[in-house]
């Protein structure tokens, strides 16, 4: 088990970065709040998991043990793969999310793409003991971020979509109904979690 990974950054996307170790590169896969909150530092560290499948080994990162905490209990429900724990991480931060849960929010939750009425009955049903027993609460924190120009934010949050499993045309569609509704000084993260949820 890898519970860690420390080194210089050498790429940084909303989806995942590239951690240099004594000259290895690590691929690991991010949450949109992990992403903002790393900011553009040269030296960092990642909490990780490492899923191990027949055909893949992937690592997920997280900027700090909350929200690694939080997505080892997703992944631990029926239902819940890695993937849509990081979407689900991607579209509410730990605080909404830990909210959501302990207020029985099924529909913060089912806001999420990918999550249907079930997934959001059983996440909330398997995890609000857990999360009250754990006090894992803290304050919700809004995304900060770097103000980027508008083409290259476009062309970023709509990366970030499509790998995120978004069909192009319906993340385009999305970004621009958002840059409509936000106008032009919008932050990448705000941009991709506004987009995320207006699916």
């Amino acid at each position: 088990m890898i519970a860690y990974l420390k080194g210089k950054l050498v790429h940084k996307d909303p989806t995942f970065v590239i951690v240099d170790i004594h000259g290895i590169g690590y691929q690991v896969k991010i949450s949109l709040t992990t992403y903002s909150k790393i900011k553009d530092e040269e030296h960092i560290m990642l909490l990780t998991f490492l899923h191990i499948k027949e055909d893949a080994h992937t690592l997920y990162g997280f900027h700090d043990e909350n929200e690694r905490k939080l997505f080892l209990l997703l992944i631990g429900i029926s239902g819940v793969g890695p993937n849509t724990g990081l979407m689900i991480l991607s579209s509410l931060n730990a605080g909404e999310l830990e909210n959501a849960i302990l207020y029985e929010d099924h529909n913060t939750i089912q806001s999420v793409k990918g999550v249907g009425a079930k997934t959001a009955q059983r996440i909330v049903l398997e995890l609000k003991d857990k999360i009250k027993k754990d006090h894992l609460l803290e304050p919700s924190q809004g995304s900060s971020g770097f103000l980027h120009t508008n083409n290259k934010i476009k062309e970023e949050a709509l990366q970030a979509l499509i790998t995120l499993g978004f069909p192009k045309a319906t993340a385009e569609k999305n970004i621009q109904t958002i840059l409509k509704k936000m106008g032009d000084n919008i932050t990448l993260e705000a941009l991709i979690k506004a987009s995320l949820k207006s699916s």
